[in-house]
């Protein structure tokens, strides 16, 4: 155990406040939610509004983390971000100057997710991926229309005929195949990956809305060091370091990359293990080390797990005092109010078989759904 604090800021920041406390750090701890476990793991949090579109604002945020980090007995080592930043690297740069970032900077972030920028980098070292524009085509047909910077899959959208015009959209021509998405820890010396299946949870206006992930996933020894050697390329280029996601189509064999997330993601709860070793190992990428040695060495994940989000597709609610099921996280508070389609928490599995896992994680998604449903229902008809 260090002991040492760490600020962590994100969206939800109760995966990485886990992976933290397990890896013997203090988390300080930002997010949008305040869940009830998100709470009991942190040191000291706070917890404020955002939106999935733009992320924090600015003085808010620097706020409560200034306010965070001057109550720490001790100065926090750094600053670890989550989902919630790709958006607006200008921030990114501003907490920077304030606070040791521990992760990718504002500029690889920029690079990463500028369309312009990420897919020109791409062309250049050979790295195939989907044709993607910044003006529409004239025939939408086969196209999607992504925003920069999104995150989750809300930002993705059947492009329609007649877009309007946006300097936040870009266009990408929509492509078949199985994702597999790689997560690294990538460092100038060392990198190491495992392999993960997503799987969506759709709505009619949202048909690419994040549902969950399993892993590790058993690849073709062949595809497997294919899609490393490009995972390793496109770090190399873009300096990227850390915990980051590289997400693929894979389509007779033949893969391309989507995009890359330059931060650690949601299959931090499918990969870490019980001695916090992911967080260890992005801590010991940003200071110049050796990652994939640490994780040679210390880390020990479970043979197959699956987490996945349940959201408020029944409708809005008060979450009410639930009995939680140890198989959930990112609990809300009794009291909060969940919006319709708003995420709720996240529901884990783990076993020997990843097929069995990913299986077990859908049936809890049900199982979840009704408990707080039922709950919230029984508490209104108490009052």
């Amino acid at each position: 155990m260090t002991g040492e604090a760490v600020l962590i800021a994100a969206f939800s920041a109760r995966a990485l406040a886990a992976s933290a406390r397990r890896a013997g750090y203090r988390p300080l701890v930002v997010d949008c939610f305040g869940d009830s476990d998100t709470v009991a793991l942190a040191e000291a949090s706070r917890c404020l509004p955002a939106r999935v579109q733009v992320g924090f604002t600015f003085r808010p945020l620097l706020a409560a983390l200034e306010e965070l980090a001057s109550a720490s007995p001790s100065p926090p080592v750094g600053l670890v971000l989550g989902a919630g930043f790709e958006c607006n690297p200008r921030l990114v740069a501003t907490l920077g100057e304030r606070f040791t970032l521990i992760g990718n900077d504002a500029e690889t972030i920029r690079r990463v997710k500028d369309p312009q920028q990420f897919f020109s980098v791409l062309d250049d070292i050979g790295i195939p991926h989907p044709e993607t524009r910044l003006d529409a085509p004239e025939d939408t047909a086969g196209w999607l229309m992504k925003r920069i910077g999104g995150s989750g899959g809300l930002h993705i959208h059947t492009c329609p005929a007649k877009p309007r015009p946006d300097k936040r959209r870009y266009f990408q021509r929509r492509t078949a195949g199985e994702p597999i998405s790689l997560m690294g820890l990538v460092s100038e010396k060392s990198a190491a990956f495992a392999a993960s299946r997503q799987w969506v949870s759709p709505l009619a206006r949202r048909a690419f809305r994040y549902g969950g992930a399993a892993g590790s996933l058993p690849l073709d020894e062949d595809l497997e060091a294919r899609l490393i050697d490009m995972s390793l390329a496109v770090s190399d280029a873009l300096k990227l370091c850390g915990i980051v996601s590289f997400d693929f189509l894979v389509n007779d064999g033949e893969p391309s990359l989507l995009e890359v997330n330059p931060r650690p993601g949601a299959t931090l709860d499918v990969f870490d293990d019980k001695a916090g070793t992911l967080f260890k190992a992005h801590v010991e990428a940003a200071r110049g080390g050796d990652p994939a040695a640490l994780l040679a060495s210390d880390w020990h994940p479970p043979i197959a797990r699956a987490a996945a989000f349940l959201y408020a597709d029944r409708g809005p609610f008060t979450a009410g005092a639930v009995n939680w099921p140890d198989w959930s996280a990112d609990r809300p508070r009794p009291g909060s109010s969940i919006g319709a389609g708003q995420p709720v928490a996240t529901v884990m599995a783990e076993g020997d078989d990843i097929d069995v896992v990913q299986d077990t994680c859908v049936r809890r998604l049900g199982a979840l759904e009704t408990l707080l449903y039922d709950t919230s229902n029984e508490q209104g008809a108490r009052l």
